[in-house]
């Protein structure tokens, strides 16, 4: 008996069989669908709300943010606690000499003893930046000397930790702070220049005078945001390459010279 097999479609074929009296019959043999698409294929869904994946999803989000909270709050701590301890600090510290005079009777530097040119001397935007890299060189983050006709007077100063206006509050901070510190050393590593910023990339240390002598290091970078009119700083937001709570942790390590010691 011939089986010729006919292709009649790619989904089918048909079956022609010749029996013994020469008649033939034909059959179309269909194939079971192929689509490996449909028979396969795993569909990914979200979990529902309220299922177990939804619950650890938010309950690892909320952990998180709790947890982002909890940290800003011990920095904030910190932060307003050192700037206490430094005023405290500030009460017992001898006032400092008075600039001397200068042969015409007023003081040296022109009255301007941050800047070292004459108050009166209007900086325009690049006359700024040379001042404030100027102050770099004066370590102004630790000693407060800083070129104060570079500054707004209501100028905001930010940091991880917070943010506040008042140029004469921050050059008594940082004035506190360095009475806190035995040594440092702050060097400017970068400078950028854009359209209405600059940028100052930084690097620093220091051995607080705290008993166990703890040891601050950090890199970072500070944005000068300028004003439009005048051309002054009306923003410094400093910018940490640490994490925030990986250099509070630094104050509470009593650093080699410590262990040495005992």
């Amino acid at each position: 008996m011939a089986l010729p097999l006919q292709h009649a479609s790619p989904g089918s074929s048909t079956l022609t069989t010749t029996g013994r009296h020469g008649r033939s019959s034909a059959a179309v043999l269909r194939r079971p669908p192929t689509d490996s698409s449909s028979r396969w294929r795993v569909h990914a869904q979200k979990p529902a709300a309220g299922s177990r994946g939804a619950g650890a999803e938010t309950t690892t989000a909320t952990s998180s943010s709790s947890s982002s909270r909890s940290d800003n709050a011990v920095l904030k701590a910190a932060w307003y606690g050192s700037e206490l301890l430094g005023i405290a600090a500030s009460l017992f510290r001898p006032a400092p000499p008075p600039p001397p005079s200068s042969p015409e009777g007023g003081a040296a530097g022109g009255g301007d003893a941050e800047g070292g040119a004459a108050a009166g001397t209007a900086l325009d935007r690049a006359g700024v930046v040379e001042a404030v890299k100027a102050d770099f060189a004066r370590s102004y983050f630790v000693t407060g000397n800083l070129t104060l006709r570079a500054y707004e007077e209501d100028c905001e100063f930010a940091d991880p930790a917070g943010s506040f206006r008042g140029l004469r509050r921050f050059k008594r901070n940082c004035t506190n702070f360095g009475s806190l510190l035995e040594k440092s050393n702050m060097k400017l590593t970068k400078w950028e220049d854009m359209e209405d910023k600059s940028i100052g990339h930084w690097r620093f240390s220091c051995v607080m005078s705290f008993p166990w002598r703890p040891i601050l290091s950090a890199t970072g970078y500070t944005e000068y945001y300028f004003d439009a009119e005048s051309g002054k700083v009306c923003r410094h937001v400093e910018n940490w390459n640490v994490p925030k709570m990986a250099l509070l942790r630094q104050i509470f390590r009593p650093s080699r010279w410590v262990w040495e010691k005992r």
